[in-house]
């Protein structure tokens, strides 16, 4: 038997011919309606085709098949659904045969319902990253998705859990072993978070859920607990766990979806035809509940209901091969039991009185293929499509019959049976877009199939699913509920702990200073101290915007204000007493101490990056000059010291004297070398190049692990500066060598204080003078 030859797509599809060389058909003129086809011009394609057909003494399935691939390009469906009959009545038609009928049947249901959505595009990343055309129909239902889903299971968050990166999935779901990056942002994922006993649950979040969407969250658990079931092979358990959860929440379309799955592995497949009809009307436009509504049709025997379920999904989804397959598969099934266990007579002329009487039994095609005719012995809850009996039917839904509408109903009544050319042609009935009454509701129970389900027109729980978000009553949330544990007020940054305990960062920050446990839970947080790892919950982050936005902007306020307090480097310095610091000088710094802990961090919060650096004094605490140090770079160890790589930048002159937080304060002014002119910058520069050589004169002298002590500690001694008023601190080599001298820090600090350039390169000279003749010979 010939079979059709699969075309790529866009290209036109021709079909070899029964008997090439058979009397009558024009190579010639085939390849000029071969020609059309591919111009576009279809009708032309068809004319060409009927003539050589009815040139021929029998008819040619291949010349019929090409004739009727054309006919259904053209939009012409009812004559091409001739074509593919009389085809089939001279050999099975293959599902090969068939792809240009589904995409027209599919793209006139597209075209004809305003209400779907437009094609989704090629190439569409399914969950399993495959590519749209091998898709499963699960990501155009992401949109669905709110601020309580996980994104890995696309349901509401059940046991929160926060990851280092600060998303928040469920933790059955971070478990599963294919999960090793964050889904959000791509980092990877560390399986157990520093703790023995693997992730813990966000405590707040947790708790949040549970009273916002409370039978959800039931709902929720049961479901779990019925999957697990479920892979245990316990499938009546499960089955029961799946019954509760849909009880709780029967809007569900994913829970609706998997108990129709499991129904389908007990083989209920009435069972999950319905939970697979509900799911339609939730989700009208969600493929993947068309696929599945079609697969338990299939498997429940009712192949021309599948069909519809089919058509629907590859109007919604074009590119869906899998899905295309089957309904190409469906149709040639459908077209071959016509035929099958039929007294067939013998095909006439195809032009002779048309298909007529003399090709087709109206009744079994019908019975088989009209997706509009409820089944016999079924219920009115099987489908979501139905014919009233009382519907009038019109003397043209019998034309390919020949009969009278009286003689289409098996059982003698008038009904609404019709043609299968007119049955495909009105298959435009969107999902759930056809109502069907009661026969107590009055004679008409049909509703045109030009209208879909809107929004406004659905039950309460409808209008939730279609709008794919979840809500609640507003005074349900407080400020109470996100409030910090620590400075009782509203979360401001939240950070999630490994142990699952929320805080506010800089609450956390300053109780990790002073002790690496849990403030709560007495968790030991060593590791995560380490990493620094303190991202912010995003999702809780989210939560406050939305709902609480007038406390968080109040609270966002009152944090500014301390931020803008704090980045004053006149009005309230932050002083770190320890020892001498110079301009231009490295300063390398052990921080220990959780007050200098916090001092440091808040430098670097407030993007200054600066704090002063001042010797002690046992009666004010601190002197009353000192140098301003920038932070370079910070080293962290896990207990939470720190190496803080800092340089001198600019002498100060202390005003007042304060405190902040446990560390000192200090009100400041900045300090300058005074500039000379004329005679007095002659006799200052030759003062400069003088003590500059007797600088360089007595470091050449020392011994060579004096020398390599002091490279190490502050690097060479810097070149001789050309322009000595260039700086407000005066040359950078006075600084080195006042670091290097064997000088208290009173001496020093007292050298640090001049703002006369001469007066320190006098008072230098000076100590070089004295240590020269100090020095041992």
């Amino acid at each position: 038997m010939e079979t059709g030859l699969m075309s790529h797509q866009g290209e036109v599809l021709v079909h070899p011919l029964s008997n090439p060389g058979a009397a009558g058909i024009c190579p010639e003129m085939l390849e000029v309606a071969e020609e059309a086809s591919r111009a576009g011009d279809f009708n032309l394609a068809v004319e060409i085709y009927s003539s050589q057909l009815a040139d021929l003494q029998h008819p040619d399935r291949g010349l019929c098949l090409r004739k009727a691939d054309s006919l259904a390009r053209a939009g012409r469906i009812s004559e091409a659904l001739d074509s593919y009959c009389i085809a089939a009545s001279l050999g099975k038609l293959h599902p090969e045969e068939l792809p240009l009928l589904v995409d027209t049947i599919a793209r006139t249901l597209r075209e004809k319902e305003p209400g779907l959505p437009g094609t989704l595009k090629g190439h569409v990343k399914s969950s399993g990253g495959e590519d749209g055309a091998e898709s499963n129909g699960e990501c155009e239902d992401d949109e669905a998705l709110d601020l309580f889903s996980c994104r890995l299971c696309k349901c509401l968050l059940y046991e929160p859990t926060t990851v280092e990166c600060g998303h928040t999935f469920c933790k059955s779901c971070l478990e599963d072993e294919s999960v090793k990056d964050c889904i959000h942002c791509k980092q990877k994922l560390n399986k157990k978070d520093g703790l023995p006993n693997g992730r813990r649950l966000n405590v707040v979040l947790s708790g949040l859920l549970d009273k916002l969407f409370a039978n959800e969250s039931k709902a929720r658990k049961l479901w779990i607990e019925g999957e697990v079931l479920w892979k245990q092979q316990n499938f009546s358990d499960a089955l029961e766990k799946y019954n509760a959860a849909v009880d709780l929440v029967p809007s569900s379309g994913r829970l609706l979806c998997q108990r129709a799955e499991l129904h389908m592995e007990m083989r209920n497949f009435s069972q999950a035809v319905q939970d697979a009809n509900s799911l339609c009307r939730i989700k009208p436009h969600w493929t993947k509940a068309h696929c599945l509504k079609a697969t338990a049709l299939r498997k429940a025997g009712r192949n021309d209901e599948a069909l519809q379920e089919y058509f629907t999904c590859v109007a919604l989804k074009p590119d869906w091969t899998k899905v295309k397959l089957e309904a190409q598969k469906v149709l040639s099934e459908l077209f071959s039991s016509v035929f099958e266990n039929e007294d067939m007579p013998t095909p006439l002329h195809p032009l002779q009185g048309g298909l007529a009487t003399r090709l087709i039994k109206p009744p079994a095609l019908l019975r088989s293929l009209s997706p509009l005719t409820q089944r016999p012995g079924s219920s009115t809850q099987d489908s979501e499509f139905n014919v009233s009996k009382n519907v009038p039917v019109d003397e043209s839904s019998s034309r390919l019959s020949g009969l009278t509408p009286s003689k289409l109903d098996p059982a003698g009544g008038e009904g609404s049976t019709k043609s299968l050319a007119d049955v495909l042609a009105a298959l435009p009935a969107p999902p759930g877009g056809l109502k069907r009454k009661h026969s107590s509701d009055g004679p008409s129970a049909y509703n045109p199939p030009s209208k879909m389900i809107r929004p406004d027109e659905t039950s309460t729980f409808q209008k939730a699913a279609v709008s794919g978000g979840r809500t609640f009553p507003a005074e349900l949330l407080d400020s109470g509920d996100m409030e910090c544990s620590l400075c009782m007020r509203l979360f401001y940054e939240p950070v999630a702990t490994p142990c699952g305990h929320t805080f506010c960062l800089k609450c956390l920050e300053r109780c990790l200073d002073h002790n690496p446990n849990c403030p709560l839970c007495k968790e030991n947080l060593s590791e995560y101290l380490a990493t620094r790892g303190y991202n912010k919950t995003l999702l809780m982050e989210e939560v406050l915007r939305r709902y609480l936005g007038d406390e968080l902007a109040e609270r966002k306020k009152i944090h500014e204000e301390e931020m803008k307090e704090l980045s004053n480097l006149n009005q309230e310095v932050p002083i770190f007493v320890c020892t001498m610091a110079f301009p231009t000088i490295p300063c390398p710094l052990h921080v220990f101490e959780p007050r200098y802990r916090l001092m440091i961090r808040r430098s670097m919060e407030t993007g200054t990056k600066q704090f002063g650096m001042c010797i002690a004094d046992e009666l004010k605490g601190f002197a009353d000059y000192g140098c301003m140090l920038q932070v370079r770079d910070v080293k962290f160890f896990p207990d939470g010291r720190s190496v803080v790589d800092t340089i001198g930048v600019s002498r100060f002159k202390v005003l007042s004297h304060g405190q902040r937080d446990g560390y000192n304060t200090a009100k400041i002014e900045y300090l300058e070398d005074k500039k000379v002119e004329g005679e007095e910058l002659v006799e200052l520069l030759k003062l400069h190049d003088s003590v500059y050589e007797q600088a360089n004169s007595w470091f050449t002298s020392l011994k060579d692990n004096m020398k390599s002590q002091i490279l190490s500690h502050f690097g060479h001694l810097p070149s001789k500066d050309p322009e000595p008023q260039g700086s407000q601190s005066g040359p950078a080599w006075c600084w080195w060598l006042l670091a290097v001298l064997p000088l208290e820090n009173r001496a020093q600090l007292t050298i640090l204080a001049m703002t006369s350039l001469k007066d320190r390169l006098i008072a230098i000279r000076r100590v070089l003078i004295f240590v020269t003749r100090k020095r041992p010979r």
